[in-house]
């Protein structure tokens, strides 16, 4: 490794080693603009000049754009350098607006900060200032283009590292412009990492635009519950409101950016219709007041039915204290669950992706970036995990090849290889990989060329495998892990990444009871031998597949105990309502879809928000002892309060479930000095028993024929998941929901292209437009489970469609 001097003090650094990041490795800031770790060096804004005054290289040179060499001696204070730098900020700022005190970037500006450094303060240049007009670039990102350095960040983010084009740079010269070609919304779901990497005011958060400064926030290090990857994120709150979410950089997950549904998906904490108040058949009570009453609920069940009549029911964004907690209370007390699933499918789904991911084949997000070959099954990445999207894209742009097996019209920014397979045929397909790996020259006969795909893998010197657990089943996801140990056995290196189905999955797999689902608990309700159900963070109303079965089934209870701060239909209805914190209140620890266990901080106080306080008007003017509004618990200390010794402190209550939890997959790991970058859990501990033989022949199941259609109900970007479908900055930029489907089943089915089709389920329907898709496989019908869309009416999320059962409207 070379090694040089700067500021005479040497150093060691790896071949390739920018001088800039040597510099900053010793603690040394050269200024800069248009160098941005994740972006690389560009030499754009000229300030990161330094002076070469020994070495292979001589004289002022810009420090991004030299590598290290063996023997350099740098000067980052030397007069020339210094005087130079001076000079590039003068010029800079000549056409800046100065319009620091209404600019959202005030106080946490790069362009402030250097200037009051390059020690510029007085505007010499007498000439008028170059003027620009702004655009209208949607609802997440204000344009102000006056306030443009020419740095070159935005355009080099949005178009290289995203591959998104409809924003970039324009014009020559001095009247260099950066924006559309004309105003509208940004096409990207990373449009908002614009607002974290200008260094100037260009582009600032329009949602909460005016909200205050940056030293006013209370902010936090948090983690986005938005789906399985566990991004890191900097969430800042206000009066009482979580008002913005900033990219949190982690080297090992997000690297330094977010998704806007991550990004702008935080709406629901602060919501105005958020409950807040605990109520026992809706009629309002003290929150001690009602856990009592739960609690004596619970003894009377359990006096007179026995342990098993009372259940357990939970979901994938719960903390891992909450799911601990209520694996623990199931165990001692007898109850049954803790159902963490909504269906039995899902529940084998994500207990197998856990049971196939070995500690030799897991990979973290940001490890796929560093593949060759990644071959992508079963998963739609920038609609369930538009991160991942951001991940392959850095494999493409480094030379690398994606390849995708899927039966939807999957699109990515970037170009890559799409086998429309039809679910039925997708396992038959990774087995015949399997054996063209193997080379034992057995594999089927497909339609695919998989002995060319099968020879790539062999051959890439890191290939990749990621596969999803929505819409496969069991079988298909446990061959993935086989084919990424088939590859094991010919490379070095060989990866393996489930998409899972939730912030917690990781976590709500380990401690879900063998193979039970909420539709497992509805069969007990049904028979009667469950009497009391307590769901804890579990919205039922919008997340269960089958909602008229649902509604039965919950009123042939005697009790139903429901802990959330999600707004519900169901929150009035049941005999105990207990509101709870959300992260942002009471922090908590996560397991990610890899199993890298990460913390969030709590942010703020729970409570009212002034707007609701003051009834969208100055707040009362009345001085009490207590926040209004902030009786709420976190869920593990309600559920603590239910099951646990009311002696016990809050601080004991989470360090005892967090051990217990973590005994048997990381016993060294030390959850209260946590590693910035999460650890990852002991995957040679998760138990692999359960995992579905995947020898012999995979049988073809029958669900494409003539007469029906596999309907599959997917994740959409937006729209679709539960918590950021609430965000109203995401409503303006989800997309209507529709009825994807490839033009010959469209034309089969005596359907239309943009017309509604009415399906038809035990005298419940449910009408959507149809689009045609000719990258989808045909035989399939692709609608999103979107918040617009009742489609609470198919019992299960991959069902077969009759052909009786469409009705083409308007046709």
């Amino acid at each position: 490794m070379p090694k040089l001097t700067i500021d005479n003090r040497e150093i060691q650094v790896p071949t390739g080693t920018k001088v800039i990041e040597a510099a900053e490795r010793l603690g040394i800031m050269i200024p800069r603009f248009c160098f941005h770790p994740a972006l690389g060096s560009v030499g754009a804004c000229r300030v990161c000049a330094v002076a070469f005054t020994e070495g292979p290289v001589k004289g002022i040179q810009m420090s991004c754009m030299i590598d290290v060499q063996d023997g350099m001696v740098v000067s980052t204070t030397d007069a020339e350098a210094v005087d130079f730098r001076r000079h590039v900020i003068e010029w800079l700022m000549l056409h800046h607006p100065h319009d620091c005190p209404v600019c959202d970037e005030g106080g946490h500006c790069l362009l402030q900060d250097l200037t009051v450094a390059g020690n510029h303060g007085i505007r010499r240049y007498r000439g008028l200032k170059r003027t620009h007009n702004n655009q209208d670039l949607g609802p997440l990102v204000q344009h102000e283009m006056n306030r443009c350095i020419q740095c070159y960040r935005c355009s080099r983010f949005y178009q290289e590292f995203t591959g998104y084009r409809d924003l970039g740079v324009m014009g020559i010269g001095s009247r260099v412009y950066f924006g559309r070609s004309v105003s509208g919304v940004l096409e990207s779901p990373f449009s908002g990492n614009l607002t974290d990497i200008c260094p100037t005011g260009v582009y600032t958060d329009k949602p909460s635009r005016y909200f205050g400064r940056r030293w006013d926030y209370q902010r936090h290090p948090s983690l986005c519950l938005h789906c399985s990857l566990g991004c890191n994120l900097t969430a800042s709150a206000r009066y009482r409101r979580v008002v913005r979410h900033e990219a949190r950089p982690n080297l090992e997950v997000n690297g330094h950016f977010l998704c806007d549904r991550g990004r702008y998906g935080y709406a629901y904490a602060s919501a105005a219709d958020r409950p807040r108040q605990a109520m026992a058949a809706g009629t309002p009570g003290t929150i001690a007041d009602i856990l009592t009453g739960a609690q004596e609920a619970i003894q009377r069940t359990v006096e007179q039915y026995g342990p098993g009549s009372v259940a357990v029911a939970t979901s994938s964004r719960s903390s891992l204290e909450t799911l601990a907690l209520l694996k623990q209370a199931c165990e001692q007390h007898g109850w049954t669950g803790p159902a963490t699933t909504q269906t039995d499918r899902q529940a084998l789904n994500q207990r197998t992706a856990v049971n196939c991911l070995r500690p030799e084949l897991a990979v973290s997000l940001a490890a796929d970036t560093e593949a060759h070959d990644v071959l992508v099954i079963g998963a739609d990445p920038l609609n369930e995990a538009p991160m991942l999207a951001l991940s392959l894209r850095q494999v493409q742009r480094s030379g690398g090849h994606v390849t995708v097996i899927d039966p939807r019209g999957v699109r990515l920014p970037f170009d890559f290889d799409h086998w429309a397979v039809h679910p039925s045929a997708m396992g038959a397909i990774v087995q015949a990989l399997i054996q063209e790996i193997a080379g034992d020259g057995t594999a089927a006969s497909t339609e695919f060329d998989v002995t060319r795909l099968a020879r790539q893998l062999n051959a890439s010197p890191r290939p990749s495998v990621i596969c999803g657990t929505d819409i496969l089943t069991s079988r298909e996801i446990a061959l993935a892990g086989d084919l990424a140990q088939a590859l094991c056995r010919t490379h070095r290196v060989a990866g393996l990444f489930y998409v899972l189905t939730g912030a917690n999955a990781f976590a709500a797999a380990l401690t879900q009871s063998e193979r039970v689902s909420m539709e497992t608990v509805l069969d007990r309700i049904e028979n009667g031998s469950v009497r009391l159900l307590v769901a804890v963070e579990q919205d039922l109303w919008r997340e269960f597949p089958d909602r008229k079965r649902l509604q039965k089934a919950l009123k042939r209870l005697d009790h139903l105990v429901l802990l959330d701060y999600v707004n519900s239909p169901l929150n009035h209805e049941v005999s105990y309502f207990i509101p709870t914190q959300p992260i942002y209140e009471s922090g908590g620890h996560w397991i990610n879809q890899e199993g890298r266990l990460q913390g969030a901080s709590a942010v703020m106080a729970g409570g009212d928000t002034i707007e609701v306080t003051g009834g969208l008007d100055h707040p009362p003017r009345v001085f009490e002892s207590h926040i209004p509004g902030s009786e709420q618990l976190a869920a593990w200390r309600a559920l603590a309060a239910l099951t646990e010794d009311h002696a016990k402190t809050v601080k004991a209550i989470q360090e005892e479930t967090l051990r217990s939890a973590l005994a048997d997959f990381h016993p060294a790991v030390d959850t209260t000095s946590a590693q910035p970058t999460g650890q990852r859990i002991d995957l040679n501990a998760v138990s692999h028993a359960g995992v579905e033989s995947t020898e012999g022949p995979v049988p073809v199941v029958n669900e494409a024929s003539s007469d029906t259609v596999l309907l599959l109900l997917v994740d959409w970007t937006f729209g679709t998941e539960t918590l950021s479908a609430m965000s109203p900055t995401l409503e303006k930029v989800e997309a209507s929901p529709v009825a994807h489907m490839h033009p010959d089943t469209i034309a089969s089915f005596g359907l239309a292209e943009g017309k509604p089709v009415t399906i038809s389920v035990d005298a419940r329907q449910l009408t959507v437009p149809v689009q045609a898709d000719p990258r989808m496989a045909p035989g399939v019908m692709v609608i999103p489970r979107h918040h617009l869309l009742e489609w609470q009416i198919f019992g299960e999320t991959r069902v077969i469609v009759k052909r009786s059962q469409l009705n083409a409207d308007g046709v």
